[in-house]
């Protein structure tokens, strides 16, 4: 089986040592996004659900780079620095996905990158 990188440039460039997503065969691990613009690369700005309309648009430009949709995605991983946001995310998570939902996790983390307050990731399955 081959690995490709995926890439998007409607999504912020990797700021480390790892790509947007790799895709193996038909599964594609998209890397965790944080609210940065994909233009200025900086922090969007704005509330909670700013921050998380932010981060469900760069997985969704990475998803499509993919050739594929997030309504593909099997697993959701959602990183919150303050658990009280729970029900905001849940609101803008419902706008990107449609029943049946992807599994999902999420976790209250210390801090993310960037002074980020939601960060998340996803397994798509294409085909």
């Amino acid at each position: 089986m081959s690995l490709n990188a995926v890439t998007s440039d409607r999504a912020p460039a990797a700021i480390g040592p790892y790509s947007q997503a790799i895709r193996a065969g038909s599964t594609v691990y998209l890397s965790g996004q944080i609210p940065l613009d994909p233009v200025s690369g900086e922090l969007i700005g704005g509330d909670i659900e700013a921050q998380a309309v932010r981060v469900f648009e760069n997985l969704k430009a990475v998803a499509e780079a993919a050739g594929g949709t997030l309504r593909q995605a099997v697993k959701i991983t959602i990183y919150l620095t303050d658990l009280s946001h729970f029900a905001t995310v849940n609101a803008v998570m419902a706008r990107y996905f449609e029943p049946p939902y992807p599994a999902r996790a999420t976790l209250g983390v210390a801090a993310l990158p960037r002074g980020a307050a939601v960060e998340a990731d996803a397994i798509l399955v294409l085909g």
